[in-house]
């Protein structure tokens, strides 16, 4: 089972904002997930970028593959990979 760190998108119509999530690489964007790590908001000024580091470091740990737009989360909030 392939795990990924991905975005999950929520909020309306042309205002959306999304959710880190960990899941499995064959569950749908906005499926079934195995944990939440934080969220981010492209549309407040300035972007909102919440992370639970703790948690975002074990799963990276366990072998969980970051997609490159969580890749460039994780480096502004400071998380080494």
């Amino acid at each position: 089972m392939a795990v990924k760190i991905r975005l999950k998108r929520m909020g309306q119509k042309k205002s959306p904002f999304y959710r880190i999530v960990v899941a499995d690489s064959r569950s749908p964007r906005d499926g079934r997930f195995i944990e939440e790590l934080g969220f981010y908001n492209p549309c407040r000024e300035p972007n909102e970028l919440s992370i639970n580091q703790e948690a975002a470091q074990k799963w990276l740990g366990n072998g969980a593959q970051p997609t490159d737009t969580v890749k460039d989360l994780f480096k502004k909030a400071g998380i080494q990979m």
